[in-house]
């Protein structure tokens, strides 16, 4: 038994991949997105904390396609000159080639680097920290606790930065870390494994993506398919009272005053939902 396959079965497709702005720009025109979402929807975000046993405090976060591991890890080390009363903390996000065929093995990209850098940012910025890194002292001048957040992408569909920042969020809030006390007379630190507390935290900062398509269109978490299509990004970070903890632009499109605050207004009540989602998955 033969079949036949009609010669305009994959017309579609096959637009799509040779014209794939014309191909998004007639969809659009039908005020709806190629995988059918609404301009200022979001793909569906899921939040598993405290999934991996070995790890001080973990999360896993799902947005759409989209997903990233974060583990945490506490080492006790010296503090640095200028903060001798302060612990400190280490983002490191991994992009790669198991995620995605755009990324290759080696040392961080330039994605990579971006993504650390702005979580660090991020939970050092003024009086938004979120680890409140006194409270990391072991010791003045001796011994402090290092939080060391390992962010591993397992699959990437485009927006990892509030992927990224939604782990970090869930994986903190899960984790737990021994008592210690610095033994003068030996000059060691010892922590009980058994007596264990939370970091002292506040209020989280989420973050949420805009692509500006062709200088008009906002369009909300893009895809990695519509990234490359996008004149530029915004994300807005804020804090639980609504504030502005930071907002980045990435991309050489122009982006007026109004399409910032249209941002904003919609990144607000994105934060309801993430900060929901980040609560009930604590196992803290």
């Amino acid at each position: 038994m033969t079949t036949s396959v009609s010669p305009y079965a994959f017309t579609a497709e096959t637009f799509k991949r040779v014209q794939p702005e014309e191909y998004y720009r007639k969809i659009l025109e039908q005020d709806v997105r190629p995988d059918g979402r609404a301009f200022d929807a979001c793909r569906t975000t899921i939040v598993n904390a405290g999934c991996i046993g070995t790890a001080e405090g973990s999360a896993v976060v799902r947005i759409g396609d989209t997903t990233v591991v974060c583990g945490i890890k506490a080492e006790v080390a010296e503090p640095t000159l200028d903060q001798p009363q302060q612990g400190y903390f280490v983002p490191n996000v991994e992009l790669g080639p198991l995620c995605s065929a755009r990324f290759r093995p080696g040392p961080p990209g330039d994605l990579a680097q971006l993504v650390s850098e702005r979580l660090r940012s991020l939970l050092y910025v003024g009086s938004s920290k979120v680890v409140v890194l006194e409270d990391l002292c072991i010791e003045p001048e001796q011994a402090v606790w290092v939080i060391y957040a390992d962010l591993t992408c397992l699959n990437y569909d485009g927006n990892i930065l509030d992927a990224c920042v939604l782990a970090l969020s869930a994986a903190l809030k899960d984790t737990r870390i021994p008592r210690a006390s610095l033994d003068v007379d030996e000059g060691i630190v010892r922590a009980d494994e058994q007596a264990t507390q939370p970091l002292t935290l506040r209020p989280f900062i989420f973050a949420a993506t805009y692509g500006i398509y062709e200088g008009r269109l906002l369009l909300a978490d893009p895809n990695a398919s519509e990234e490359p299509l996008m004149a530029s990004q915004v994300t807005v970070c804020l804090m639980e009272d609504g504030q502005l903890a930071a907002l980045w632009k990435s991309g050489g499109g122009l982006c007026s005053m109004e399409q910032v605050q249209q941002c904003i207004a919609q990144a607000r009540k994105r934060y309801t939902e993430l900060a929901s989602l980040v609560s009930s998955s604590s196992s803290n």
